[in-house]
């Protein structure tokens, strides 16, 4: 019998969320870092910058996980492969080179636990179920998954979305029943989650992180014209159809507005060009 202390009843770890046989923690502040980057890591943690893990409770039972994302394992738990020989190898690197994952996703199976290693993303648990026909991601977006989960690579059925979309010519999908762990930019405090029943949402930008695999997307123009939509400053959008649900990032890196249609500060407009203004006038009154 293993018994695993300073995990749980670790003041400086928290547990954020449990689904599943997954438990989410997150180490509130970085305690072996030496003088010279306390500071920086003082501040990392005040925003919210911190280590996450996930730990996988296994009870005669199998999660696959991202290659290389095991830190220890403990129990009557065995590793394998799962490359399905040398056919199945080569699909799996196929597949593996057009979403951005892992070619070989190793299985765990037995009882005990496996830890997966830290990271600064943030750790999402979804219910692959509640998605209808399956959860497809965002390339890099997989993490971990009850072993009954499956995976599929879907093309782009039109164009528009494989040229213009920004997510790729293929995703990765997760079917079925069961829970996966998801490697998030942004936290969930701060992602959007839209719930369509046969309706449209558009986005503008490369913001959506997962969407249900039964949406139908494409990329249209914002307006009725490509004339008016290029001068309105949104050219096309990302346009999802149907039912289904999706994970929209607002905050990502890279969305944030330029302003480069809006007021400059000149002498004229700016408060230090009124305040000599005025000093001017006066002075020469």
């Amino acid at each position: 019998m293993v018994r695993v202390n300073n995990l749980i009843d670790n003041k400086n770890i928290k547990q954020l969320d449990q689904k599943g046989p997954f438990i989410i923690f997150e180490h509130q502040n970085d305690l072996s870092i030496g003088p010279g980057e306390a500071s920086d890591a003082y501040f990392m943690a005040q925003m919210n910058v911190r280590k996450r893990q996930a730990l996988c409770m296994l009870n005669n039972s199998a999660v696959k996980l991202q290659a290389g994302a095991m830190q220890w394992m403990s129990g009557n738990v065995e590793m394998n492969a799962n490359v399905g020989g040398v056919g199945g190898l080569l699909g799996k690197m196929v597949k593996g080179a057009v979403t951005g994952e892992s070619a070989v996703k190793p299985v765990y199976r037995g009882t005990g636990y496996v830890m997966l290693e830290p990271t600064y993303n943030f750790l999402l648990l979804e219910d692959v179920a509640s998605w209808g026909q399956g959860i497809m991601l965002d390339d890099g977006l997989f993490l971990a998954c009850e072993e009954q989960v499956k995976e599929s690579v879907v093309s782009r059925k039109n164009i528009s979305s494989a040229l213009l979309g920004g997510k790729g010519l293929f995703n990765l999908v997760l079917s079925g029943s069961g829970t996966c762990v998801l490697e998030s930019p942004v936290p969930r405090e701060e992602l959007i989650e839209f719930e369509l029943e046969n309706d449209v949402v558009k986005i503008d930008g490369n913001m959506a992180i997962a969407w249900s695999a039964g949406l139908q997307f494409t990329v249209e123009k914002a307006g009725t014209s490509l004339i008016g939509s290029g001068l309105s400053g949104e050219g096309f959008v990302n346009v999802y159809r149907g039912t289904g649900k999706i994970l929209m990032a607002p905050t990502i890196a890279g969305t944030i507005h330029d302003n480069k249609h809006g007021p400059e500060q000149t002498s004229a407009n700016s408060s230090h060009g009124i305040l000599n203004t005025v000093k001017n006038s006066v002075l020469n009154a």
